[in-house]
Parts: C-alpha cells; sequence; structure tokens
C-alpha cells in the first residue's frame, strides 16, 4: 500500500514538476472527452428535430435550400465549394437521419476515451454538413464554433491510434490554437458588449437579462431578483472574463491558469442561470488549453493520472504529427488575419464565417440586452367562431414559457431549435419568419413530427377548426406571490390573425413559398 501511494505521489509531482516543460496529456483527455460530449448531444438534437425542421415534409425542406443555392451559383458543384456538405449527394429524411445517428454513434466513442485524427475527422465533416445546410435552424454563433473546435481537435490526435493515452504527445501548436480560439471567443463577446449597448456600458445589463434571454432556467427568477448590486458585480466579473482574462491566456503557467480558472468560473455562472444551449460547455473546451499535466494531476483520479505519466515517460516524437500542426497552425494564422480584423473594427460584426470551412470564425454573444420579454403563443380553438371569445387552447412550448405558473424548465445543453427561434420571431413579424405560416398549416392538420416540437397537443383527437398567434408581455412574478406564478404576462396583439385549412391567402402562400404543390 506505501509503495503504491508513493508511485501516486510521485506521479502527480512529476507532472507538477516546475522545472520540466508542462506536458499536455491529461489535457487532451479531458478536452477530447468533453467536446465527444457536446457533439453527442448537437447530434441527438439533429436525430430528434432535423425531419420536422429541414426534412422533405419539414418547416424548411433541405431540398429547396440546396435548389435555391445552386440556382444562385450555377451549378450544384459551385454550391458543393461555397456550401461543402454531405448531403450534396443526397437529403431524404433517411439521409438526414443516417448522418445524424453516425454521428452520434461515434461521439459515444469518443465520449468512451476513444479517439484519432481520422475518427474526429469524420465528426466534423458530418457536423458540419448538417450546419452547412440548417438554414437559420443552426444560425447560431456557436455551430460553427463547434465545428472550429472540431477541427482543431483532430490534431491533437495522431491518425489512427485511438488509444485515450497514445504513443504521441499532442503537439504544442494545437494547443496554442485552443487558446487562440478561447482568446477569441471570449474577447469577441466583450468588445461586442462594449460597443453594443448602455446597459453593459453603465452595468445594468444584469437587470433584464436574466428574465429576457431566449430559455430562462430554473434559476433563473432567483437571479434576477438579487439585489441590484450583486448584478452590477456579475456585470464587472463579465468583464474581467471576456475583457481581462484572455490576455493572459498566453501567460506565464500561473498567469495561465488563472485566467483559465475565471473564464471557466464565468462559463459555469452563466450554465446555471439560464439554458444557452451547449454555448457555454462549448467555450469551456478550448480553455481547458490553459491548464496543463501538473495542474489536472492534482484535481483527477490518481489511476488515470498514472496512466498518462507511463504514456508520457514512454512518448515517441512523431515527425509526420508535429509537421502538420505546423502547417495547420500556419494555415489558421492566415485566417485569422481577418477575424482579428473584424475584432478590433468599430463595425465589428459577430458569429461569421469568412470561409467554406468554417476554420476560423468571429464571435459574440448579447452584444444588446432587451428590456422586455414578449412571447408568441399559438392558440388553436375546435369552435366556428374565430374571435376572442372562441375557446382558444395554448400550444405550450417545451421550453418557452406560456402557463403562468409552470417553472422554467433544465434544457441546456441540449437545444429546442423551434422555441430559440420563436424568441427571436416574437421581437420581429410573421413576415421575417415566413416559415411561422407553414407551421400553422402543420398545425391545422395535426402533423405529428410538428405537434411534436411542442410539449402537449391540445387538440389529440381531432386537428383544430382555427390557429391564431397572440404576443404576450411576460415579467417573472416576484417569489412569493399568494398565487404561486412564476411569470405575469399582458397581451401585447396578435401576431398572427386566425387561420384555417381552407384560407384562401394561406394556400396561396405555401403555393408560392413552395411548401404546396
Amino acid at each position: 500500500m506505501e509503495a503504491t501511494n508513493d508511485m501516486d505521489s510521485g506521479s502527480a509531482q512529476a507532472f507538477d514538476a516546475s522545472s520540466a516543460p508542462p506536458t499536455y496529456w491529461l489535457t487532451r483527455f479531458v478536452i477530447l472527452r468533453l467536446l465527444g460530449l457536446l457533439y453527442a448531444i448537437a447530434f441527438l438534437v439533429a436525430i430528434n428535430q432535423i425531419v420536422p425542421l429541414m426534412g422533405a415534409h419539414g418547416l424548411l425542406p433541405v431540398g429547396n435550400y440546396l435548389r435555391q443555392i445552386s440556382e444562385a451559383l450555377g451549378s450544384e458543384g459551385a454550391g458543393f465549394l461555397r456550401l461543402p456538405s454531405v448531403f450534396w449527394l443526397g437529403h431524404s429524411d433517411a439521409a438526414l437521419l443516417t448522418v445524424a445517428w453516425i454521428g452520434f454513434a461515434l461521439s459515444c466513442v469518443v465520449v468512451a476515451s476513444y479517439a484519432n485524427a481520422l475518427l474526429l475527422g469524420v465528426l466534423w465533416f458530418l457536423y458540419m454538413s448538417i450546419v452547412h445546410v440548417g438554414q437559420e435552424w443552426y444560425g447560431y454563433g456557436w455551430e460553427i464554433q463547434l465545428t472550429e473546435t472540431g477541427f482543431l481537435a483532430i490534431f491533437l490526435c495522431p491518425l489512427l491510434d485511438w488509444r485515450p493515452f497514445p504513443r504521441y504527445a499532442p503537439p504544442m501548436p494545437i494547443i496554442v490554437l485552443f487558446r487562440w480560439l478561447a482568446f477569441r471567443v471570449m474577447l469577441g463577446a466583450g468588445l461586442i458588449k462594449v460597443r453594443g449597448d448602455e446597459v453593459w456600458r453603465n452595468s445594468t445589463a444584469l437587470y433584464y437579462h436574466f428574465e429576457t434571454q431566449p430559455i430562462p432556467g430554473p434559476l433563473s427568477r432567483w437571479f434576477h431578483f438579487m439585489p441590484r448590486f450583486f448584478l452590477q458585480v456579475g456585470v464587472w466579473f463579465n468583464w474581467l472574463a471576456e475583457l481581462a482574462a484572455p490576455f493572459f491566456v498566453f501567460g506565464p503557467r500561473f498567469a495561465r491558469h488563472l485566467a483559465g480558472v475565471v473564464i471557466v468560473l464565468f462559463q459555469l455562472n452563466i450554465i446555471v442561470s439560464g439554458n444557452l444551449s451547449f454555448l457555454n460547455w462549448l467555450t469551456i473546451v478550448p480553455a481547458l488549453a490553459c491548464f496543463d499535466d501538473g495542474f489536472w494531476a492534482k484535481l483527477l483520479p490518481r489511476q488515470l493520472v498514472r496512466k498518462a505519466q507511463a504514456a508520457a515517460d514512454r512518448a515517441e516524437t512523431s515527425n509526420p504529427m508535429l509537421t502538420t500542426s505546423w502547417v495547420v497552425t500556419a494555415i489558421i494564422g492566415i485566417l485569422s488575419i481577418q477575424p482579428a480584423y473584424n475584432m478590433v473594427s468599430p463595425g465589428q460584426i459577430m458569429n461569421t464565417s469568412f470561409d467554406p470551412l468554417d476554420l476560423v470564425n468571429t464571435y459574440g454573444a448579447f452584444g444588446s440586452v432587451g428590456k422586455e420579454r414578449l412571447n408568441v403563443v399559438f392558440e388553436g380553438t375546435m369552435d366556428q367562431d374565430s374571435t376572442d371569445q372562441a375557446n382558444w387552447q395554448p400550444y405550450l412550448y417545451k421550453g418557452l414559457p406560456v402557463l403562468l405558473d409552470q417553472r422554467p424548465p433544465q434544457i441546456a445543453p441540449y437545444q429546442l431549435r423551434l422555441d430559440w427561434q420563436m424568441w427571436f420571431a416574437a421581437m420581429s413579424s410573421p413576415a421575417e419568419y415566413p416559415w411561422t405560416i407553414h407551421l400553422v398549416w402543420k398545425l391545422l392538420h395535426n402533423d405529428p413530427a410538428i405537434v411534436g416540437l411542442f410539449a402537449r397537443n391540445p387538440f389529440p383527437d381531432q386537428p383544430p377548426r382555427y390557429i391564431r398567434a397572440v404576443r404576450y408581455r411576460y415579467r417573472f412574478a416576484p417569489p412569493g406571490n399568494p398565487q404561486n406564478l412564476y411569470w405575469q404576462r399582458e397581451r401585447v396583439d396578435l401576431w398572427l390573425p386566425p387561420l384555417s385549412t381552407n384560407d384562401p391567402r394561406l394556400v396561396e402562400f405555401l403555393k408560392s413559398a413552395g411548401w404546396m404543390q
């Protein structure tokens, strides 16, 4: 027993030797496990939602989109070069689900601690294939952030050796590229806030954010009603994490570890206060590259540390792997020029790709914060009457608030793509979100795939006669209110008028959009 303890202590000390260059065996292990988990969640979302959202009979069919792209660019070949995707070869519902299931299965292999460059390359291309045909359902910054992170991960590993601790150490240039990604993600988010909204500059943004964010979580109301001073401190912590910490990710060991801790704690704070999909978990991934094996050896199980130390002791140098990492670094460096310029530009744009493979992108989130929460609720009725006097029944979202006594659920890191788009739609008009008209048509026919995107079908036996959409203003109800409500609301306007299946305007619109023959 004493010999075992000495071995455990020796392993940790060997990794923590301050005089030796830092190593990243455990860092690679942790990065790949978390990345594999996020890939698995992302592909699971696709498995459950890709067909109703963009299948052959979905709200925004992939076939229509690819046809428009090829017509605009002149050919399918040009379309592939502009938006590389396996779905140019075929985009049936079966093809969509096959890609999603293969991606999910391979992701689980990575979670189980097995990964090599070949496997990670396949995962990267499969998910990029979905993103490039995902239209507005996949138009979020974290989608291209996942493809960029996944691309870098390919070069952390040997080509074929998929053991948790292979013969070759993770190349240092790739570790630095992960830090460069963390730098751009965090600083880009900070700069867009400085330039964006006065509520960030005067430290009042969190007076509104927790209530008005896309999908609140179970603790969002608690955060919202915190004393104003603490909400201001939260904004100051935001500046520390997004404007100061990024500059230390390239610093000496202590400064780098401190920057990594600040970034990770900041992301964890956002995770517990809302439902921002897998964005914050994904941002933690490159931040983990701030930590070396000496850091992880103090946190991870001794047995795992011993395995990593044993791998480090027998490590070999792979000249092809090292050369490839330098080539990738040079490519990323060249492609970083435009995103870096965008970041310091007064006209900074966020969440944008600058190359067809999304290798280096610009990021940013919540440059502005809404001061009121608007929500569009779809309602149906079986009555002949379509006025306000009819018996209107709401379609409950899985994440967005509808019922006043319903506590916000924990959804993230999973993403409800319909709910997210309806959060955006509530701040606009139906003309800017024409697929909502298609959604109404589907609800009027009790389309099982579309109804399944909601939490409950209020008309399980037969379709409703009319569907309308009403816009409400929601506010958190104060804790301890006599009715035990989570929300208060007031009606704003009729976002969509009552529509029925025999409405000629509806039929004509669907035909003109190519959603009906």
